[in-house]
C-alpha cells in the first residue's frame, strides 16, 4: 500500500504542476487551468503549477471583504469554500497523505539517515493558531488605507511557496534578486526550520504550522472516505502506534484530526484485519493479512469443534 501511495503522490505532484514550459516562459502559468482548486498546498506562484492553492486564495477571498462592503458589493465569491468544504467533507486529511506535494517533500526527507524524534503533542495545536491567525484575522483586519490586505501566511510563513516559488522565480528572473530582503531571509529560515526537522521527525510543517491540514482536520467525524476500527477484532496490541507518521494511536481515537489515512497501520501493522477502509460508513476490509487467531483460542474453538 505504501509503494502505491508513494506512486499517487508523484503522479498527482506532476499532475497539478504541468507547466513544463515554464524554463521558457520564464514567468507564471495563467492559462485555463488555473481556475482549478489544488486539494494540496500547491503555491500559485510556483512557475510550474497550474491550478490555485487553496490557502491563498482563501486569504484574498478573506482579505477583499472589507474592501468589498466599503465599494457595496454585498456578495462573495464563496467558490473557494466551497471547493475546500467540499473536499474536507468527501476526503479530510487523507489529501495531506495522498494528494499534497510538500507533504510528499517532507516524507523523502525524513528517509536521511538520523535520529529520530517525536514531537511534543501540545504543538499539533500550531497549525489552527495559523489558520486563524495568519488566514483569517489578520487578512481580515490588516488591511491598507484602500480597505484591502493580502495573503499574510504566504507573505510571512509558508515554506512551500518559499521551495516551489521563491527559489525558482529568482533562478528564473535574476533581476528580482535586487528586491530581496528581511521578508525573504524569514521565509528562508521558515524553510531551513522544516526542512532539517524533516530530517529529524515525520512531518513537522503537516503537524505544526499548516492551516490546511487544520481546516481538513475539522472535519475528521464527517468525511465520506476515512480508516474505520473494528473494535471486536482490535486487541489494542499497539502495533499501530509504532508505524503511524502523524503519531496517531489509532486504537485509542480512530478520528484523530491528525490521522492523515496513510493505511500504514492497515497495511504494515495490524495482524487482526481491525483497521479497513470506510467509504460513507460502510467498511471495506481489505483482508490484507489473515486473521490471527492465539494458540490458546484456536486450541479451544479445536476442542469445541470436536
Amino acid at each position: 500500500m505504501d509503494v502505491i501511495r508513494k506512486w499517487v503522490q508523484i503522479i498527482f505532484a506532476f499532475a497539478v504542476n504541468g507547466n513544463w514550459s515554464f524554463p521558457f516562459t520564464r514567468g507564471i502559468y495563467q492559462g485555463p487551468l488555473k481556475v482549478i482548486c489544488s486539494p494540496g498546498l500547491n503555491c500559485y506562484s510556483c512557475p510550474a503549477s497550474t491550478t490555485y492553492c487553496p490557502i491563498g486564495s482563501l486569504q484574498n477571498l478573506i482579505g477583499g471583504v472589507r474592501l468589498a462592503l466599503d465599494n457595496g458589493q454585498y456578495f462573495l465569491g464563496l467558490s473557494v469554500i466551497g471547493s475546500m468544504t467540499f473536499l474536507g467533507g468527501l476526503f479530510g486529511r487523507l489529501i495531506c497523505g495522498w494528494l499534497c506535494p510538500f507533504g510528499f517533500i517532507q516524507e523523502m526527507i525524513h528517509k536521511i539517515p538520523s535520529p529520530k524524534f517525536k514531537i511534543p503533542k501540545l504543538l499539533n495545536y500550531g497549525k489552527y493558531a495559523v489558520l486563524l491567525i495568519f488566514v483569517i484575522l489578520l487578512p481580515l483586519f490588516m488591511v491598507d488605507d484602500f480597505g484591502g490586505s493580502g495573503p499574510w501566511f504566504c507573505k510571512l510563513l509558508c515554506p512551500a511557496g518559499t521551495l516551489e516559488a521563491g527559489l525558482p522565480l529568482l533562478l528564473l528572473q535574476p533581476h528580482l534578486r535586487s528586491t530581496l530582503g528581511l521578508l525573504f531571509v524569514g521565509k528562508m529560515a521558515v524553510l531551513l526550520l522544516f526542512m532539517v526537522w524533516s530530517v529529524l521527525s515525520s512531518r513537522p510543517f503537516c503537524r505544526v504550522m499548516c492551516p490546511l491540514g487544520a481546516f481538513y482536520g475539522l472535519f475528521s467525524r464527517v468525511q465520506l472516505v476515512r480508516l474505520h476500527l473494528d473494535k471486536q477484532r482490535c486487541t489494542n496490541c499497539e502495533a499501530c502506534h509504532a508505524v503511524c507518521p502523524m503519531e496517531v494511536k489509532f486504537n485509542e481515537n480512530p478520528h484523530d484530526p491528525e490521522c492523515i489515512s496513510c493505511m500504514a497501520c492497515m497495511s504494515k501493522a495490524c495482524q487482526h484485519n481491525a483497521i479497513s477502509v470506510e467509504i460513507g460508513g460502510v467498511p471495506i476490509h481489505a483482508g490484507v493479512r489473515p486473521l490471527v487467531i492465539p494458540k490458546v483460542e484456536a486450541a479451544a474453538m479445536k476442542s469445541e469443534e470436536g
